[in-house]
Formats: structure tokens, C-alpha cells, sequence
């Protein structure tokens, strides 16, 4: 199908006969009387009276707001008018403590209005702001054109943001670009496409999918945080003392695996609902880190897990990847859900890159980060636990570990070579520097372990139904007890 208009766009994505307008008639004062025409002939061009859209109806039977561009209306510009409807919708949203998806399309600030029209977009983005703080979902998609100050505004402040396929999607309208500089914009930048490539964006939907991904969204981030039905507790191996008493190296080399299920198969075998999300919405994408919206059971959580498929000799995880690790903490202060870490890496890049990139600092910030959040936390340690970027993701309220799982300062082989010179003496390195699980549940840094019988490798299902159970209890219990406070988080290292 083509692109489609406003109206067309919220019959695709609303139930029908649900929509409920909540515009009312602009009222076009002060403007000149050549003005006054041209909005006229884009009334009678397009069939709506500006360039926005606001209302609420039904997306698959749960009550949402709604802000829609309509293009036709004078290139879906923003002026004084359009601003004050989608000011007064955001914050009807926010009062009535609703869902706001947002669609824009637009070439920007409204020329005919110039600077008072201009600053209209500190205005939205206020608003769209407060509906945020407020712990109300705002999801945007990004329609063909969005550009200028409306991309750079309420465009761009998502918690979830989708764009349509092949739309024109940046800042500087290319016209304004050729105009100005005397050439061409490059092809290929300004494109859904080529932002979801750069982590700026989440998803590539068409418009009759849209729907369907802003569900399960929602699904995740409108969860019921208390009164789930609660979820027994899985055999805890560590307390019943039933973990097998694995010698350290053997652990090492088992977490090691290829074959060793990561974070995807625990997704795939443990959770109940996944929406993917991409990048650090500024411009980063690492495939070492994997970041969602997750359910396991009925409890949500924001994910972020890294990946061992996503890092390779030549790609190790960077710092971008850590980056996108502190979006994923954002989002869950400001939706309110409990974050779940996964420690599984080979370790973080050493590189020039890495070090160009300020990996330091984002080992410093995501500690930081992590033991002051103001959601409940959960780490899980999978696999290998190498170095900074492995306890970037540690702290927090609750840890749970696979029994082979370890955490070191540096790989076994890195510490042999510090301390003896050589790397022979990585076995005993591993074993004296107390790596293991179980070494770590004794120290009081692990909660639960969940074995492997007898390894992750030989039995993934049922290993990440195992996992998945223990962080469903956890996820649970955090729900109703509340993040805990700094100090406490650090105490557990004391």
C-alpha cells in the first residue's frame, strides 16, 4: 500500500470506531491576510484544519492517545497553532495518565511563522518531557518526511521509536542542504534504514504492522507491577548445597563452549515476550550487548544482556556497548520496571578505539549508574565474566548465576601473565583469584546459583527454563519490594 495519510494511519493502527477527536478549531489570529489563504488552501488541499491531529481511541482494546502529522497541511509544518494542539493533547495524556504515540511527518518549523513558530518546539518538547517524568510510555514513529525542528524535538525523545520504511528521516532537509552548500546530500544517510544501522532508532515497521510492535510494547511497559500471580520458587541449588563441586578451570573451560547457550536461546526458551530494541538512540550500535523490553512470565523487565555472538575476535564488545547499557537504565527509571543485567563476555575491547571511545568512563558511569538506579535490579552472570566490561553489569539488588559462570579482574591468562610471566599458570590463577560461582556465593556477591546438569552446553532448554524460572521468582519478589537503596547494593561488597 502507499504511504498513508493521518486519517488512514489512525484507521490502520486504532480499533475501529474507536477514535475520539480532541481538536478543537484553530483560531488564526494575527495573521496576515495573505497567510490567511494559504491556510485556507491547505484546509480544502489536505481536508483538516492543521497540520496535527490529536485524540485517543483503542489499540487492540487498551485506551491511547494519539498525536498524527497530516503532511498535506503546508508540509506538516509546525506553527503557533499546531504547537498549541499537540501541547494540549500531550498534556491531556499525561492528566488522564494515558499511553501517547506519537506519528510525526513534517518538513519542520513553519517558514510563514518564522522564530515565534520555532520556539514552539521547547514548548512540546516540555511537555512530552513531563509526560515522561510522569512514568507514562511515549512511543514514536517516524513517518516520510520527518525532518528539522520537529525531528529535533518530540520527534526524537521516544522511549520506543519505530520509523516507516524508506522514509526521510534527519535534521537538515536535504533541499535546505543543496541550497545552502551547493551540492547534493548524500544519498543513503537521511533513511529509516541507514538510522536503525546507527542505533538511532529501534525497528523498521510498515505502517500496517505498527500496531502489533507498539502492543507488545505496551504489554511489556503497562505490566502490572504488583498482584502477579506469584511464582513459587525454583529448587535453589546453591542453598540446598546440591551444586557439585566443579574444580575452577574445568568451570572456566566449560563457560567457554561455543556451543554454551547465550542470551538469545535464553530468550528464546525462557521468556514470554520479547520486543528487540536497537542502539543507544545516538548514534551507537554494538552487537555485544542486547537490549529489550521482556516479560518472563508476567513479570516485565528491561533487558540487557550481553551477547557472546555478537562478540568477536575482530568486534570485541566496546564502549558503545555500555552506552547502550545506560539507555537500557534510563528506560527503566523512567517506565518504572525492574532492569535485568546479563554478564556473559570474553571481556571489553583493548583497543585504541576503545580507549578513543572513553571505555574507562563507561565502566565508571554504568557502576555508577547501576548502584544508585531508581528501579529494582537483577544481574544475571551466564557464562565468562572478564574484566570491567563484566562488572559494568554486576551491581544490583539480586544476582543469580549459572553454576559455571565466573567473574575475574582479567582473563585467567592475562592474570598468569602479570603475576608469573607466562600463561601456564592460569589454572592456578583462576582458583586462587576465587572466580567461581560458587566462590562468589559463599563471599555473599552471588544469591542463587542454578546448576547445570552437567553443563549449559548438553541440556540448553531446559538450563534456560531453569534460569528463566529463578529470574521470573526474583523479578517478582523485586516488584514488590522495591529497588533497594545505594547502600545496600554496595554493602553486599563490603
Amino acid at each position: 500500500m502507499g504511504r498513508p495519510d493521518a486519517a488512514a494511519l489512525i484507521d490502520l493502527v486504532l480499533d475501529a470506531g474507536s477514535w475520539t477527536s480532541w481538536d478543537t478549531a484553530p483560531e488564526r489570529t494575527g495573521v496576515s491576510e495573505e497567510y490567511a489563504a494559504e491556510l485556507r488552501r491547505a484546509e480544502e488541499k489536505s481536508g483538516v484544519d492543521e497540520s496535527v491531529l490529536t485524540g485517543e481511541g483503542l489499540m487492540k482494546g487498551r485506551r491511547v492517545a494519539v498525536v498524527v502529522g497530516e503532511f498535506r497541511f503546508l508540509a506538516g509544518s509546525i506553527g503557533r497553532d499546531s504547537a498549541d494542539r499537540l501541547v494540549a493533547a500531550i498534556e491531556r495524556a499525561t492528566r488522564e495518565r494515558l499511553p501517547l504515540l506519537a506519528a510525526p511527518v513534517s518538513g519542520g518549523t513553519r517558514m510563514q511563522e518564522g522564530t515565534p513558530a520555532f520556539v514552539q518546539m521547547i514548548r512540546i518538547s516540555q511537555a512530552v518531557a513531563a509526560h515522561k517524568a510522569a512514568g507514562l510510555p511515549y512511543l514514536v514513529y517516524l513517518r516520510h518526511p520527518t525532518t528539522g525542528g520537529v525531528m529535533a524535538s518530540w520527534g526524537s525523545l521516544g522511549h520506543v521509536t519505530v520509523a516507516e520504511p524508506g522514509a526521510l528521516v534527519g535534521f537538515l532537509g536535504p533541499r535546505v542542504y543543496e541550497a545552502l552548500y551547493g551540492k547534493a546530500f548524500p544519498e543513503g544517510v537521511q533513511t529509516s534504514e541507514n538510522l536503525y544501522a546507527h542505533g538511532i532508532i529501534d525497528a523498521v515497521v510498515a505502517p500496517e504492522e505498527i500496531a502489533g510492535i507498539l502492543d507488545r510494547a505496551l504489554g511489556v511497559i503497562l505490566a502490572p507491577r504488583h498482584g502477579i500471580t506469584p511464582v513459587p520458587s525454583p529448587a535453589d541449588d546453591s542453598a540446598a548445597g546440591t551444586v557439585p563441586d566443579v574444580e575452577t578451570w574445568d568451570a572456566v573451560t566449560r563457560s567457554r563452549r561455543p556451543d554454551r547457550p547465550g542470551v538469545r536461546r535464553l530468550l528464546k526458551y525462557a521468556a514470554s515476550e520479547v520486543v528487540p530494541l536497537n542502539g543507544t538512540g545516538q548514534g551507537e550500535q554494538d552487537p555485544g550487548l542486547l537490549i529489550a523490553l521482556v516479560r518472563f512470565g508476567q513479570a516485565p523487565c528491561v533487558f540487557l544482556g550481553q551477547d557472546r555472538r555478537g562478540q568477536t575476535a575482530d568486534h570485541p564488545m566496546g564502549p558503545g556497548a555500555l552506552r547502550e547499557a545506560r539507555r537500557g537504565m534510563r528506560l527503566a527509571s523512567e517506565l518504572g520496571l525492574p532492569l535485568v543485567t546479563v554478564i556473559d563476555t570474553q571481556g571489553a575491547a583493548l583497543s585504541p578505539d576503545a580507549e578513543n571511545g572513553g571505555l574507562a568512563g563507561e565502566i565508571a558511569r554504568s557502576l555508577a549508574d547501576l548502584v544508585t538506579l531508581d528501579a529494582p535490579t537483577l544481574c544475571l552472570m551466564l557464562g565468562e565474566g572478564n574484566g570491567g566490561g563484566a562488572l559494568a553489569l554486576l551491581p544490583a539488588d539480586r544476582v543469580v548465576a549459572a553454576q559455571h559462570a565466573w567473574l575475574s579482574p582479567l582473563p585467567p591468562e592475562g592474570a598468569s601473565a602479570i603475576v608469573h610471566r607466562d600463561l601456564d599458570h592460569a589454572p592456578e590463577m583462576a582458583r586462587k583469584q576465587q572466580v567461581r560461582a560458587l566462590d562468589l556465593h559463599r563471599l555473599g556477591i552471588v544469591d542463587r546459583i542454578v546448576a547445570e546438569r552437567p553443563d549449559a552446553a548438553d541440556e540448553p532448554e531446559a538450563f534456560c527454563r531453569r534460569v528463566g524460572a529463578a529470574l521470573e521468582h526474583e523479578l517478582a519478589a523485586l516488584l514488590d519490594a522495591g529497588p533497594g537503596s545505594p547502600a545496600d547494593r554496595a554493602r553486599r561488597y563490603a
